[in-house]
């Protein structure tokens, strides 16, 4: 073999070996491109599922808007919370009637180690996440795309956001807005503030009165007898263990009573003090202490709720509350008052009030005086037996501070267990003559018609229109004096011809049938009946409440400014901020003037004793509580069915309305027997506020009163020459004060005095000028 041939078999020997070399190269070389490829595969699939499963994400959450803090706030604060009543000086009345008893607490009032407890058995990496966890929300949303395995691993902000904002329904929409609204509230809240705000809003099972409760102060007060800054650590581990499953976790049955087994919920206490140990949150000491620790010791024996006597008060108040509420729930939403007006809507806001007063965590803070109000209960079941004649009469009462119109105390009735209905506030009854002050005699006198010693006619008289067209006009206890009394004298025998008179020169001169209504009893919240306009409007036919009584009374007694009685001072949150505060709207409605000329007047009520012995029967009682400068005014309706009595004081107004529920008559005696009791209600009052019946103050005419010298005969200007059936004389110079508000008295005239007939001007001419000082010439 030649050189060259050799050579060549050594090329094609190296070439072989090369070429499989070469081959397996080549195969590695397309294992690695290939695995390259898979890679990227891989790499563009799971982003294109990234992708996906983000876009799919937007597409869930896309019409929630993120909300605000503000908005945050309110939905995070809208808890279940027991809600209360107090009197004036925040005693407690009543706790609201709720399913769920609730104490919400700041954050630096919550234990350290309840936090710490809480953080480390539902999300331990809470004090990391933002909100959410991400490898939770890979496994959320795999679970809805397969439908395979659970969405569950909420964080701890997850599971206050279902809580408080969202629904129960599991679909990924929901899980979805979930973890977005989780993540606004890792915004805008410190960890600190949503594990204090979780730990407020959860469920924890019962107390040892059985009742159901939420929020950490009320499970630590409710099982262990402490506040929940006090827990200590196997107690802290215990209430942090009750939220997965309150009932079953719980000491307590639905009575109170401690359970035969409670093992579960002092299992569930092991896991949560292990659950601490495992993220070092307590040492092994501290874990195995808590363990061995007695808890069961601690646990508050059975209790029985305070059954607490509601009665009228709580009532009263409440009703009040939720037509307050209902009206701001109104205003918040933007509706109109004609709207609201209507009885179905009206009706859903008082519906959607009682849900939010219950569950709020309110205290309505009431104007009520703890001490007068139970003075006033004690003397109608003390005294309450002097109303009744042959059958038990019901009483209805109120307590008005003049100058706010606070409601300091009332009576609802006799004996709440018998009867609810409220005859204070609820009871509508006609207002027999203790409506004269306001409808008759204040108007008149304000528009400047009379004054005090103005003449009026009590001469018979005939009603001149309506049914009882042609019929005699009848006082209490006869059809007329036959005299021209003076106008103090009228309202001292409260007799129905003058205010008859009266009221019809009134709406003359104001031109309009609802003249005096409009401009006068409207102003103080009086029911526009048509009745105002009845020829017998004066005599009370109207139907009113003791709360309005009391208010028009109130009003003259507060120098003619019309104050709005309310039981509610003001509305506040479980953190002390106002919901709502009673505004004052004074309105005026007399004149000072006016005003003090009443009460001057209504002192001559009170003294002359004529239709009450209230003053003499307060004297026999009380010697310094009949000092009080007492004015007022009495009422009868038709057979003494409505027995009314209203006295003020420059300080207070304390009203009594009496009568049968059924409105069967009484007898005349009845208004003596109203006299009688309403001495001993003030006096027990006194007794224990002396100081609120103002005995030390005085009714004053107002600088603005104007001040007449007048005939004591005519009660216009004095002296003067009358001829009467062509018989002159000279008029009497004796002469009296007149106090008007406006105008004054004229110059002395034949029809000289308000109503009457020429015929019974000539027999009051005639018999009232003594023949010795008559000058007779005839013509």
């Amino acid at each position: 073999m030649s050189e060259l041939e050799k050579k060549a078999k050594k090329f094609i020997k190296r070439l072989k070996r090369s070429s499989g070399w070469f081959y397996f190269n080549i195969v590695v070389r397309v294992l690695q491109s290939l695995l390259l490829v898979g890679v990227s595969l891989l790499v563009l699939g799971g982003s294109l599922g990234l992708g996906i499963g983000m876009g799919y994400f937007a597409y869930l959450v896309g019409d929630t808007k993120a909300p605000t803090k503000t908005e945050l706030q309110q939905d995070l604060g809208d808890i279940t919370e027991t809600s209360k009543v107090v009197y004036a000086d925040n005693s407690t009345i009543a706790t609201i009637r709720a399913d769920l008893m609730r104490t919400t607490v700041p954050a630096d009032q919550i234990s350290d180690l309840v936090k710490t407890a809480v953080v480390a058995t539902e999300d331990e990496y809470f004090y990391e996440h933002k909100g959410i966890v991400p490898k939770a929300v890979l496994r959320a949303l795999i679970s809805e795309v397969t439908g395979i395995g659970s969405s569950g691993g909420s964080t701890l902000t997850q599971q206050l956001v279902k809580q408080q904002i969202l629904t129960d329904e599991t679909t990924f929409k929901r899980k979805a807005n979930e973890m977005l609204l989780a993540m606004e509230v890792e915004k805008n809240y410190s960890k600190d503030e949503i594990v204090a705000l979780y730990l407020n809003v959860s469920p924890f099972g019962r107390n040892n009165l059985g009742q159901n409760i939420a929020g950490v102060q009320e499970a630590a007060k409710g099982i262990f007898g402490v506040n929940a800054s006090e827990l200590n650590l196997p107690q802290a581990a215990f209430i942090a263990g009750l939220p997965q499953s309150p009932i079953v976790y719980s000491p307590y049955t639905n009575t109170g009573e401690l359970k035969e087994n409670f093992d579960a919920g002092l299992q569930r206490k092991d896991f949560v003090l292990f659950s601490m140990y495992r993220n070092h949150d307590i040492s092994k000491k501290e874990y195995d202490e808590a363990v061995a620790y007695d808890l069961i010791a601690d646990f508050k024996p059975k209790e029985t709720a305070n059954q607490e006597s509601h009665e009228f008060l709580y009532d009263a108040v409440m009703n009040d509350a939720y037509k307050i509420v209902a009206k701001k729930l109104a205003q918040e939403d933007k509706v109109s008052d004609e709207d609201f007006a209507k009885e179905d809507v009206y009706q859903n806001y008082l519906y959607r009030a009682q849900s939010k007063i219950a569950n709020s965590g309110y205290t309505i803070h009431s104007t009520v005086d703890k001490n007068i109000y139970q003075a006033m209960q004690d003397a109608v079941t003390n005294y309450g037996y002097m109303l009744d004649s042959d059958s038990s009469v019901e009483v209805g009462n109120i307590l008005m501070e003049n100058t706010t119109g606070k409601i300091l105390g009332f009576v609802g009735g006799r004996n709440y267990e018998q009867s609810q209905y409220n005859h204070a506030f609820s009871s509508k009854r006609q207002a027999g003559s203790a409506i004269k002050p306001v409808l008759v005699y204040a108007p008149a006198i304000d528009q400047g018609l009379m004054g005090s010693e103005s003449r009026v006619s009590d001469y018979p008289a005939n009603w001149k229109a309506g049914e009882d067209k042609g019929k005699k006009i009848v006082n209490a206890t006869n059809s007329g004096s036959s005299t021209f009394q003076t106008i103090r004298e009228s309202l001292i025998h409260s007799n129905n011809i003058p205010a008859y008179h009266i009221y019809q020169k009134t709406l003359d001169e104001m031109g309009s049938t609802s003249a005096v209504y409009d401009n006068y009893l409207k102003k103080m919240n009086y029911p526009n009946l048509p009745s105002w306009e009845y020829e017998s409007a004066p005599l009370g036919v109207p139907e009113v409440t003791t709360l309005e009584q009391t208010n028009g009374f109130q009003t003259l007694a507060n120098g003619g400014v019309y104050q709005e009685g309310y039981l509610i001072e003001s509305i506040t949150d479980s953190q002390g901020n106002k919901y709502y505060q009673h505004e004052a709207n004074p309105v005026r409605v007399y004149s000072k003037a006016t005003a003090s000329i009443m009460n001057d007047m209504m002192r001559s009520v009170v003294e002359e004793g004529v239709t009450t012995n209230f003053l003499s029967n307060v004297n026999n009682i009380s010697w310094n509580l009949g000092n009080a400068d007492w004015v007022g005014k009495t009422g009868t309706t038709d057979e003494y069915v409505d027995s009314w009595l209203v006295v003020s004081t420059p300080s207070i107004t304390l009203s009594s309305w009496a009568g049968r529920d059924d409105s069967q008559p009484t007898d005349s005696n009845a208004g003596q027997r109203t006299a009688q009791y309403m001495a001993y209600l003030a006096n027990a009052i006194y007794q224990v506020n002396p100081d609120v019946i103002g005995v030390d103050k005085e009714f004053k005419l107002d600088k603005s009163v104007k001040e007449y010298k007048v005939s004591d005969l005519t009660g216009a200007k004095p002296g003067g020459r009358m001829t009467v059936n062509n018989t002159t004389f000279n008029i009497p110079s004796n002469t009296t004060t007149s106090y008007w508000a406006k105008g004054g008295p004229a110059k002395v005239s034949f029809r000289f005095g308000i109503g009457g007939t020429d015929s019974n001007y000539v027999d009051y001419w005639k018999s009232a000028i003594p023949k010795a000082q008559t000058n007779t010439r005839r013509r």
